[in-house]
Parts: C-alpha cells; sequence; structure tokens
C-alpha cells in the first residue's frame, strides 16, 4: 500500500472512514469525501494533512466523480485505486418506495460508482490499480423493509462482476467487491435508537443475527478492504466476497421470529 493515492467515498464516518484509516496506516495517501464537513476535517486532522485531502460534495451531484479525480491529482498527483463506499442506507418496501425515492437509492448507491470508475478508469490504468465496491450481504436479496437499498446493492455487484472482467482484460484495472454483514457503524446506532431501540441496543443482540454476541465493527471490515486494495491480491478481479459471522444464504430462519425485534434486522 506504500505510497498508493486512494479515493474513499463516504468516508467521514462508519466503514469509509475505517478504511481510510487503516490504508493511511499502510502508507497511503487518502481522498475522504462525504457529507459532513465537521466530520471531514476531523479525519483529516487525524489522519494528518500530509496524508489526506478532504472533499465535500453529494456523489450524485452532477460532475462529482470528476472533481473526486481530479481532487486527488491535485493534492499527491496520481491515482491507484477507487473505494465505493458512499451510500444511502433507507428502509423501503413495495408499498413506501415511489418513483422519486427509488431513482434517488440507485443514483446514490449504484450509478455514481459506475461513473466514479468512469472517471477514474484512464488514471487507474496508468497505475495497473483498482476498485473496490463495497456492497452488502442483502445484494443477493435483501430483507422486506430494504426493498430499494437491495436492489441498488443487487446492481452494483452485477457491475463489479461485469467490469471486473472487462477493465482487467482491456485496461489491466482490477474491480472486486466486499459485502459486510451487520456493522456497528456510529450511523447505524443511530439509526436502532431512531428505531426505538435502547441507547446500548447492541450489547444484547438475538443470537440467530449475532452467534457471536456482537455484530462486525468498521475496523474488521477495513482490515478486509485492505487484502483487495493491495498488490498481495494479485490479478484476482471481478470477485465478490461477503463478510458476515454466519451464512447468510439459505440460513434457517428463527423457530420463534417474532422474539426477534424487526428493527434489528437491517444489515448495512
Amino acid at each position: 500500500m506504500l505510497h498508493k493515492v486512494i479515493i474513499v467515498t463516504g468516508s467521514t464516518t462508519g466503514i469509509g472512514k475505517a478504511i481510510a484509516v487503516r490504508c493511511v496506516a499502510e502508507g497511503a495517501k487518502v481522498v475522504i469525501h462525504g457529507l459532513e464537513e465537521d466530520w471531514g476535517k476531523a479525519v483529516i486532522d487525524k489522519l494528518g494533512k500530509e496524508n489526506a485531502v478532504l472533499h465535500i460534495e453529494d456523489i450524485s451531484t452532477v460532475g462529482a466523480p470528476v472533481r473526486l479525480v481530479e481532487t486527488a491529482l491535485r493534492a499527491f498527483g496520481r491515482l491507484d485505486a477507487i473505494v465505493n463506499n458512499a451510500a444511502i442506507v433507507a428502509s423501503s418496501d413495495i408499498h413506501t418506495t415511489d418513483e422519486i425515492f427509488f431513482r434517488r437509492i440507485l443514483e446514490v448507491n449504484t450509478i455514481s460508482p459506475f461513473l466514479l470508475i468512469k472517471a477514474a478508469l484512464l488514471h487507474l490504468e496508468k497505475q495497473h490499480g483498482c476498485v473496490l465496491n463495497i456492497g452488502s450481504v442483502n445484494a443477493y436479496s435483501g430483507e422486506p423493509n430494504l426493498l430499494a437499498y437491495s436492489i441498488s446493492k443487487g446492481g452494483l455487484m452485477t457491475l463489479t462482476r461485469n467490469l471486473g472482467d472487462t477493465l482487467h482484460r482491456e485496461n489491466g484495472v482490477r474491480v472486486n467487491q466486499i459485502n459486510p454483514g451487520w456493522v456497528l457503524t456510529e450511523k447505524e446506532i443511530e439509526r436502532k435508537k431512531e428505531h426505538g431501540l435502547n441507547a446500548d441496543w447492541f450489547k444484547d443482540l438475538p443470537h440467530v443475527y449475532a452467534p457471536a454476541g456482537r455484530i462486525l465493527l468498521p475496523e474488521e471490515i477495513a482490515a478486509a478492504a485492505i487484502y483487495w486494495l493491495s498488490d498481495e491480491c494479485g490479478p484476482v478481479s471481478g470477485q465478490v466476497m461477503d463478510i458476515e459471522q454466519h451464512p447468510f444464504i439459505g440460513r434457517n430462519p428463527p423457530k420463534d421470529s417474532s422474539t426477534i425485534p424487526a428493527s434489528s434486522k437491517n444489515k448495512k
């Protein structure tokens, strides 16, 4: 990772922040991106201005992907990798998903990552770089109250598989994806409190969703991300790795699902 320059979208908090921090610890320079300027400045202070630069902008704004790439080039003179982490996590089902909401989710979670890859491609090609998309285990089907979000992550996974083949063969750029399960981010803590759970809800979770007695930490996702961003990954491309503490697909439901709060089932 030494001397690599990496754009990490949605990195003012949560998984993106943890990935950016770990990248710098491994010797990389990073572009911190997000919507929360105060949080972003705090991340820059933590990492040091010689290691990180801040870009505050909605990733779905017209031209934002190009401006992110320009920020990296202006600050560090090259671009080796991008991490498409920025996403909207919002509950919805067929009754509450209208056209405007659906398009908004797709624009941020699926279309913007594609546009950032496109904007960065020539620069990634020069460095034989890579792309890491941050998906979700919900990409395979999704929970009933995560319809639009799940569809957007399913689309991202197909994008990874498709470009992981074509860009690797034609441009020498690897594209891979990790699908986190339930992760204890700052926003997830607040989201569950808004759903009516106690402030310390994460300390007492149903065993079926947290066999280890806890859910994943952002730093654990970041540790996995480092492999896919590093040269140790070798020529591997077009792959999707699930990061969860239990088999997600085909898992038997609990015998008494009524004991599990519905608001505890959302997964990042």
